[in-house]
């Protein structure tokens, strides 16, 4: 209870001392003792090049050391217009933002504070952000201290939003002005994400068709036997060797001799070959046709070197695990 009474004193003893304070002129008050407060400010960079209607943010840190405390009240006001010299300056204060934080010993002050310009030229005139003046409280004086801290000004060039009559351009870059950059984030973001998608998708197709073995699941036997498949030709020598090198790439795949009567067994252990089941069972009547029963015919159609290319490709995907393609018409006649 006694801390409750001794709070609200204190409050009511601050709202008088502010009043007595606002009541003076501030430039007659004293400044407060070196050491008690310490600032840092955080201007925008560039300097020049600001036209009417542009924003302006300075970004302050008061720290203030016990018994003193900052009177809030004393804190610039939001939309009232400065003068220098009984003139309007043309900037305003917009928004303020103020948050605080104690760390025992002393009080850290965080200020956001936003300036738009209101005021234009046809040349280019100098501008500033003028000096602020906060009060302070000393919360341990018995004749309730004020005093003053004064927040350093901020100067920047006010450009005019048209050309005053005729100049060169060459002779109107300022080195002071600096570079006029755009903004590429966006862009830059999409080119990333394109590359990203170009390489992946390079890399899907060259999987997909790929004949080497520098990628997982690549160079297996079908890519192989593809190879060597794909240089016959439609001879009965060429026909020998292309069903061969089939065979050839089934029993390694199998890690036995296939056939057909053991077909169900090995499709039950390479599920992937199921989608061709019909295509190897075509496969097997060829080869009938080649090595033991000439007179039988086979139905995998006119030309059997480029229809075992495409049975091979087949193949080639199911071992890559990816969905074969569907063989064409003319492949199947």
């Amino acid at each position: 209870m006694k801390k409750l009474m001794r709070n609200l004193l204190l409050s009511m003893m601050l709202s008088l001392s502010t009043a007595n304070a606002y009541a003076l002129d501030v430039t007659r008050l004293p400044d407060v003792k070196e050491g008690i407060v310490s600032i840092q400010t955080q201007d925008p960079i560039k300097d020049v090049g600001y036209v009417i209607g542009d924003v302006v943010t300075r970004h302050i840190t008061l720290t203030i050391k016990k018994p003193y405390v900052l009177i809030e009240e004393s804190l610039p006001i939001v939309d009232y217009e400065k003068t220098y010299r009984g003139k309007p300056i043309g900037v305003y204060l917009s928004a303020l933002k103020h948050t605080k934080k104690d760390e025992g010993d002393e009080v850290v002050h965080q200020l956001t504070l936003d300036y738009q310009i209101f005021t234009s030229s046809v040349v280019a005139k100098r501008a500033a952000v003028l000096a602020e003046y906060v009060r302070l409280l000393n919360t341990e004086s018995k004749d309730r201290e004020v005093v003053k801290y004064r927040v350093p000004m901020w100067e920047f060039v006010i450009s005019p939003l048209s050309v005053f009559g005729q100049i060169k351009v060459e002779d109107d870059m300022s080195q002071f002005r600096g570079p006029l950059l755009m903004d590429a984030s966006k862009e830059k973001t999409r080119l990333k994400t394109a590359l990203v998608l170009l390489v992946l998708s390079l890399l899907g197709l060259l999987y997909i068709v790929g004949k080497n073995a520098w990628l997982p699941r690549m160079g297996g036997p079908f890519a192989k036997a593809y190879r060597t498949i794909k240089k016959q030709t439609n001879t009965p020598q060429g026909i020998q060797e292309a069903v061969s090198s089939m065979h050839a790439a089934l029993n390694t795949s199998a890690g036995h001799s296939l056939f057909t009567d053991n077909l169900d067994a090995f499709l039950a252990k390479r599920p992937a070959f199921k989608a061709i089941k019909s295509e190897i069972q075509q496969f097997f009547g060829l080869s009938n046709q080649v090595f033991f029963e000439a007179n039988t015919k086979h139905d995998v159609g006119a030309e059997p070197v480029a229809w075992l290319k495409q049975f091979c490709r087949r193949c080639r995907d199911c071992e890559r695990g990816l969905i074969p393609d569907a063989l064409s018409p003319k492949s199947k006649a």
